[in-house]
């Protein structure tokens, strides 16, 4: 099913399922499409190398949700400012 993406700003393909659990899990459902999340993921992966950090961690779980928010809801900017791609 199509739905038009938030982050995209277009038309794209539905997410097959609920990503998260919760409210904000069904908010992405709706919202976001299946190429959005995608860059999410491949984003969520970049903080965790980054930062070196462990998504077993409840302090690291909160903070990628909020980033996961600001990215896929604010437009928002979620690199690390020392980041240089290759």
């Amino acid at each position: 099913m199509e739905i038009f993406c938030q982050k995209l700003q277009r038309m794209g393909e539905q997410l097959p399922r609920k990503p998260i659990a919760g409210e904000l899990g069904e908010r992405i459902y709706q919202q976001i499409s299946q190429e959005a999340w995608q860059l999410w993921l491949a984003q969520q992966t970049m903080l965790l190398n980054e930062y070196r950090l462990s998504s077993f961690e409840p302090e690291t779980q909160k903070f990628l949700r909020e980033k996961m928010q600001e990215f896929l809801f604010n437009d928002a900017k979620v690199s690390p400012a020392e980041y240089q791609p290759k």
